[in-house]
């Protein structure tokens, strides 16, 4: 039987590319979106693309509900991958803004996910993967509301991959690093409605960092790889008999766990620091 996948956040980047990969596989693939236009676009492609907006409760029911009656009750693998980011200096960042990215980051993933657990218990098997970020495992300046949205799936994750050894149920993080995508350009609406730089006592480093950062195109960044690379992941994952618990994607990645493990912690801040 064609196995069956339901992939968050496939207008672009990330869940695009898996969208695709996926399918080339032979994969019956659901690809998500939270707005209807983006829907009606993979639905071109030959998708199917019930409407998902983790903010929206009512979505997440109802978009599950399209994809069990379409696969007949059953569904092999679930891939959190929506998110947005949210750039900002900590102490400038609203307690409101923090609540809105957990929101799409964090909560509706695992409302999601529960809803998806007892179908795969029922059926006997599945897998989980989530989509988290070289920022779930190390901080960078100016990140500190993704950051903790990615730290917190992180520990979820873990948690939830221990809770369900007893089952045929594997659970798996993908960490990328830096990958082609318009995480930066989607970010800029959530900054300017939450941040207020110009009233920052930072506002000299916003104008000499993050602002150009943000607003000026420049091209890949250095070890840039593009979202297929986190599709291999994907498949590896999806795939094999035995997936890892984690994958990284990036050589950043693959440095940031490493240093992670080794070096005491001012040892990585002083490190860190120097990106801002």
């Amino acid at each position: 039987m064609q196995k069956t996948i339901l992939i968050t956040g496939c207008s672009s980047g990330i869940g695009l590319a898996a969208a695709r990969g996926m399918r080339d596989r032979g994969w019956r693939v659901f690809a998500s979106c939270r707005q209807q236009q983006d829907c009606d676009r993979m639905r071109d492609e030959g998708f199917d693309s019930p409407l998902i907006d983790y903010t929206r409760p009512d979505t997440i029911t109802d978009g599950l509900k399209q994809v069990l009656t379409a696969t007949g009750g059953g569904l092999d693998v679930l891939f959190n991958n929506g998110a947005h980011g949210l750039p900002g200096a900590v102490e400038d960042l609203p307690t409101e803004a923090l609540r809105d990215i957990f929101e799409s980051n964090f909560f509706g993933w695992h409302e999601l996910t529960r809803q998806v657990l007892p179908v795969m218990r029922a059926q006997g098997h599945g897998r989980i993967v989530q989509n988290s970020s070289i920022l779930g495992l190390v901080t960078f300046p100016w990140r500190g509301a993704y950051v903790a949205t990615k730290y917190a799936i992180e520990g979820l994750t873990d948690t939830l991959r221990i809770e369900l050894t007893d089952t045929n149920i594997h659970v798996i993080l993908i960490e990328p690093g830096p990958v082609t995508s318009k995480i930066r350009e989607n970010s800029i609406p959530h900054f300017e409605r939450y941040v207020d730089w110009r009233a920052s006592p930072l506002r000299a480093r916003y104008e000499e960092s993050l602002l150009k950062r943000l607003y000026e195109s420049k091209g890949p960044d250095r070890f840039e790889l593009p979202a297929s690379a986190v599709t291999a992941k994907l498949i590896h994952a999806c795939e094999s008999p035995r997936p890892r618990p984690r994958y990284y994607v990036t050589t950043p990645t693959h440095i940031a766990g490493f240093l992670r493990r080794i070096l005491p912690t001012r040892s990585i801040d002083r490190i860190l620091a120097r990106l801002r």
